[in-house]
Order: structure tokens, then C-alpha cells, then sequence
């Protein structure tokens, strides 16, 4: 049950940031075939440096990889049947947190999902040149999770961030 945990957590996470770039790509791909004059290739640039540094670096690299991956060892170490079951909820910060963190997953979900919505309506090429700023960002994410769980394996005080779990009842404390 331990192993189930921490894959099914770390693992759902993965498919749901695989399948978002996936339905993605071909949006920011289809550029190739879109006239672009030199505003939409600057647009471009700027989409793709900004959401690497923004979402890929601080709010992936810095932020959710490292404290998912360390929720996950929290699962492996303390397994709950219905945690189990919903790794990925209680990986993302959804269960068992505390209440700052279940805020935090909670607000930023609801502004990922009106900005989703919102794009829907711009058009090509613009939708184009933000959707390749996502992908890559979203890519930086899951490269980062990969890289925190090797991290934990061999050298888990590089951490900086906490587990988030509620009373601190994980009894190592990572700062």
C-alpha cells in the first residue's frame, strides 16, 4: 500500500500535466502554418521566457514539485486507505493539508480554470503564442517533479519547502 501511494500520487499528478500539454501542443504548433508578423513572433518570445520562469521555475520548479513529491513520501510513510485512493488529491495539497495549503490548492485551481476558460475565446495566433508559453512551463513541471523525486531519494535536505500536513504529524521536519 505504501508504493501504491506514492506512484499513484506522483503518477496521477504526472498524467494530469502530460494530458494537459498534450491537448495543448497542437494549438501552439499550429503556429507553423499562421502568418505572424513581428509583434507575434516578439509576443511569442516573451510568452515562452515569461511562463518558464513564472509557472515552470517559481511556481513548479520551486513551489508544487518539491512539496508534491514530499506529500507523497508523507503517503508512503503513512498510508490511509482513502489517502491512498486519492494520492493525487492528498499530493496536490487537496486532503490532509493544512487549511492554508487546502486554500491555496483550492484558489489556484479555480484561477487556473477561469484562465482556461478565458483563453477559449482568444484567437489564433495569440491563443497560440500563450498555449506554447504553457506547454513549456508545464513541461519545466514535470521535469521537476522527476527531478525532486530522484532529489528525495539521495538527498532529501535539499528541500526548502514543508509537507503541509496538518499538526505537523510527519515527525521530520523539512525547512
Amino acid at each position: 500500500m505504501r508504493l501504491i501511494g506514492f506512484c499513484w500520487g506522483i503518477g496521477g499528478i504526472l498524467l494530469i500535466l502530460l494530458f494537459a500539454i498534450y491537448r495543448l501542443t497542437p494549438m501552439a504548433l499550429e503556429l507553423e502554418y499562421l502568418p505572424m508578423r513581428i509583434s507575434h513572433w516578439l509576443s511569442l518570445i516573451i510568452s515562452i521566457i515569461y511562463m518558464a520562469y513564472a509557472e515552470g521555475y517559481k511556481g513548479f520548479h520551486l513551489s508544487f514539485a518539491p512539496r508534491a513529491v514530499l506529500r507523497a513520501m508523507y503517503l508512503q510513510e503513512n498510508p490511509k486507505t482513502v489517502h491512498v485512493i486519492m494520492a493525487p488529491l492528498f499530493c496536490m495539497g487537496f486532503i490532509h493539508a493544512t487549511r492554508k495549503r487546502r486554500l491555496l490548492s483550492i484558489g489556484l485551481t479555480l484561477m487556473i480554470f477561469c484562465f482556461v476558460v478565458l483563453i477559449r475565446f482568444v484567437p489564433q495566433p495569440w491563443r497560440g503564442i500563450l498555449d506554447a508559453g504553457v506547454v513549456v512551463g508545464l513541461s519545466i513541471g514535470v521535469i521537476s517533479i522527476f527531478y525532486y523525486i530522484y532529489q528525495v531519494r539521495n538527498n532529501p535536505e535539499i528541500f526548502s519547502v514543508t509537507a503541509d500536513v496538518p499538526h505537523n504529524d510527519w515527525g521530520i521536519k523539512f525547512t
